[in-house]
C-alpha cells in the first residue's frame, strides 16, 4: 500500500481490496456504524482504484442521505409556510447569489487579448450573458406563474438550510409560493448583479443562518444503508458485475423515488409506485434522446406524456425481482422489515413461457451444421467465407453440437473444464458443477450429471478432451473468452446472433436458447419420462418428490439419452 498514498479509504485484507470511511463526527452519535467498511471484490489493484471512486461515491451520498433524514426527524414538517417563512426563503436565496456572484468576481475574468487561462475562467461577456438569461427564465415563469422540478429543488435546498421540512404535497400553496420566492429572487439578484457588471457597488446582505437541530438517535437505519450492506455482501460471494450493476442500479432507482427512509417504513403503496413508474418506461429510457438527461421519475412522466412504447412486462418483472431480492435480504437481516413491498406485484404474463423462444427445425439445423464454420472456412476470424481451415478445435464449433445433444445451457457448457467431462458407472458424462471460481449455475438444481450422447463421441467430442488435457488446458474452451459482465455466455451470443443472420437460420424467435428447446422436444418425441427430462434440463422437482432419494443414476439416464435423435439431420460430413 505504500505507493497508494492518495487513496486514504483504500485498505487491503490478505489479497483483496477494501473501501474503509469513518463516520463523519456530525452524525457519528446517531449514525449505525462508526465506519463504512465492506470489500470491492478485486485482487487488482487498477481495478481497485476504479471501484473505490464508485463506492466512495455511494458512501458519501449515504452520509448526506443520513444528515437529510435527521434534520426530518428533528425539524417541524408543516404543511403551509407562513409569510414570513417565505420571505426568508427569498432573502437566504438572494443573498446566496450575490455571494456567489462575489466569488466570482474576486477571481476576476478572462480577456481575449490576454494569455489562455489554465483553468475554466469564463469572459466578461460570457459571464454577463449566462447570469441574463438565468434572470430572464426567473422572469418568465414569474410572470405566468409558472414552476418547474429546477425551482421547486432549489426551494427545498433553501428550506434545509434552516431545518425546515414542508410536506411534499403538490395540493399545498406553499410550494407555489416557495418557487416564486425562489423565482423574485432570481430576478432581484439579477437586477444586482447587471448594476455590479456596470461597475456599481451593490453589497450583498448578510443573513443568518438558523443552526442545524440537535436530533435524538433513531435506531432504525436508513433504507441506503441496509442497501449498501447488501451489496457489500453479495458482492464477495454471489454477484459477478453485471449482476451487481443490475441490483445496485435499479434498488437506487427504487429509493430515488420513493424516498430514503428508515428499513421499516416502507410499505406496498411504494411497490405500486415503482411498478407503475416501470411500466410508463420505454426499453433502454437512459439512452433516449428525451430520457437520458432525467432522473427516474421524470423519465417515467416524460415517457407517459409522448406515448413511448413501455418495456415488456417480461423485464418489468425481471426488474421488480431485483428490488424484492433486496427487501428479501433486508426481511433476513433486520427485525424492522415486516414485508417485501414487491410482493406479488410481478406483472401476469399470459401464454405459455415456451412461447418465448421457437425451436430449430431441420432445415435450420442443416443450415447451422453445413455453414463454413463446420465445412471449412477462410480463418477463424473469417467464418462465413468458405475456405479450407477447419475449426473443429474452436468452441464456436462444438458449443451448438454439445447443446443440441444434451440441451444444456450456453453458460453452463463454455464454462466447463476438462475434468468435467467424467466416467462414472461406465457412463461418460458431463458434470455441471459450480466448483471453480469462475463457474457459476442458474439455480440448484442445475448442478447434475448429463450422459455424452454417442453422436457427440461420433463427431470426435473425445478427441478434443485428449488434446485439451495434453496441452495442459484446464478449460475445454479456452478460446471462448469472458465478457467484461463477469459471463462467458454475453460475448458468445453476440457472435451466434451473427452467425445465424448470416447461414440464414435466424427466426423472429430463435436463438441460442433455441437449442434448449429443440432437445427437450426430442426427449418427448423419445417419450422421455417428465421426471427424467427435468433431471437432464436441471428443472427443479416440486412436492414431495423434491425431498427424497437421490435422483436417476447415470445408466438410466444414458439409456435414455441414447434415444435421442433428429430425424431428417445429417451430421455424416462432420465425422472424421
Amino acid at each position: 500500500m505504500k505507493d497508494m498514498p492518495k487513496y486514504p479509504r483504500l485498505i487491503k485484507r490478505g489479497n483483496t481490496f477494501w473501501h474503509r470511511a469513518v463516520t463523519p463526527v456530525d452524525i457519528r452519535s446517531s449514525y449505525p456504524k462508526t465506519e463504512e467498511t465492506f470489500s470491492l471484490g478485486t485482487k487488482d489493484p487498477r481495478e481497485a482504484i476504479i471501484l473505490l471512486h464508485r463506492a466512495a461515491a455511494e458512501v458519501d451520498e449515504r452520509f448526506a442521505a443520513h444528515r437529510r433524514e435527521q434534520m426530518r426527524l428533528a425539524g417541524p414538517a408543516v404543511a403551509d409556510l407562513t409569510k414570513a417563512q417565505v420571505a426568508r426563503i427569498e432573502e437566504l436565496y438572494f443573498s446566496h447569489l450575490l455571494d456567489e456572484d462575489e466569488c466570482v468576481r474576486l477571481d476576476g475574468f478572462f480577456d481575449h487579448e490576454e494569455p489562455l487561462p489554465s483553468g475554466p475562467v469564463p469572459t466578461f461577456d460570457e459571464y454577463a450573458a449566462d447570469s441574463g438569461g438565468f434572470s430572464d427564465d426567473a422572469r418568465f415563469m414569474l410572470a405566468r406563474g409558472k414552476g418547474d422540478d429546477f425551482y421547486r429543488s432549489e426551494a427545498e435546498e433553501v428550506l434545509s438550510w434552516d431545518g425546515l421540512v414542508i410536506k411534499l404535497d403538490e395540493r399545498s400553496p406553499s410550494w407555489k409560493l416557495a418557487v416564486r420566492a425562489i423565482q423574485s429572487a432570481i430576478v432581484r439578484a439579477g437586477e444586482a448583479i447587471t448594476a455590479r457588471n456596470s461597475g456599481d457597488v451593490v453589497a450583498t446582505p448578510e443573513v443568518a443562518i438558523a443552526p442545524a437541530p440537535r436530533v435524538a438517535q433513531s435506531s432504525s437505519p436508513l433504507a441506503s444503508v441496509v442497501r449498501s450492506d447488501w451489496i457489500a455482501e453479495k458482492s464477495t460471494s454471489a454477484w459477478v458485475q453485471k449482476t451487481r450493476n443490475e441490483h445496485s442500479v435499479w434498488s437506487q432507482h427504487f429509493l430515488d423515488l420513493v424516498g430514503d427512509r428508515p428499513i421499516g417504513d416502507y410499505s406496498k403503496a411504494d411497490g405500486r409506485a415503482f411498478k407503475l413508474a416501470l411500466q410508463r418506461l420505454p426499453p433502454n429510457w437512459n439512452k433516449q434522446k428525451p430520457l437520458k438527461e432525467l432522473s427516474f421519475a421524470q423519465a417515467a412522466q416524460k415517457a407517459a406524456e409522448l406515448g413511448l412504447e413501455p418495456m415488456s412486462d417480461k423485464n418489468i418483472n425481471k426488474i421488480i425481482g431485483f428490488i424484492a431480492a433486496f427487501w428479501n435480504w433486508a426481511a433476513e437481516n433486520y427485525d424492522e422489515v415486516k414485508g417485501n413491498p414487491l410482493d406479488k406485484l410481478k406483472v401476469k404474463i399470459k401464454g405459455n413461457a415456451r412461447d418465448d423462444r421457437d425451436v430449430f427445425n431441420v432445415q435450420q439445423l442443416t443450415s447451422i451444421f453445413t455453414a463454413p464454420l463446420y465445412t471449412g472456412c477462410q480463418s477463424a476470424q473469417s467464418w462465413s467465407e468458405p475456405g479450407a481451415a477447419m475449426q473443429n478445435d474452436s468452441g464456436r464449433y462444438w458449443v451448438p453440437l454439445i447443446s443440441l445433444f444434451s440441451g444444456a445451457r450456453l453458460g453452463e457448457i463454455i464454462q466447463l473444464r476438462t475434468d468435467d467431462v467424467r466416467d462414472d458407472s461406465g457412463v461418460l458424462h458431463f458434470a455441471l458443477v459450480d466448483e471453480g471460481e469462475d463457474q457459476r449455475l442458474k439455480t440448484y438444481s442445475s448442478r447434475r450429471r448429463i450422459p455424452v450422447h454417442p453422436e457427440l463421441v461420433a463427431l470426435g467430442f473425445l478427441k478434443l478432451v485428449e488434446r485439451r488435457r495434453a496441452s495442459g488446458e484446464r478449460r475445454l474452451f479456452p478460446d471462448l473468452p469472458m465478457g467484461e459482465d463477469g459471463y462467458y455466455s454475453s460475448p458468445f451470443s453476440k457472435f451466434f446472433g451473427r452467425f445465424l443472420v448470416t447461414v440464414g437460420a435466424k427466426g423472429q424467435k430463435t436463438t441460442f436458447h433455441s437449442f434448449r428447446h429443440t432437445f427437450e422436444d426430442a426427449c418427448r418425441d423419445a417419450e422421455m419420462p417428465t421426471e427424467i427430462m427435468n433431471t437432464l434440463q436441471g428443472h427443479s422437482e416440486k412436492g414431495m418428490a423434491a425431498r427424497y432419494g437421490k435422483g436417476y443414476v447415470l445408466p438410466k439416464l444414458d439409456e435414455w439419452m441414447r434415444r435421442i435423435k433428429y430425424d431428417g439431420l445429417d451430421l455424416g460430413h462432420l465425422r472424421g
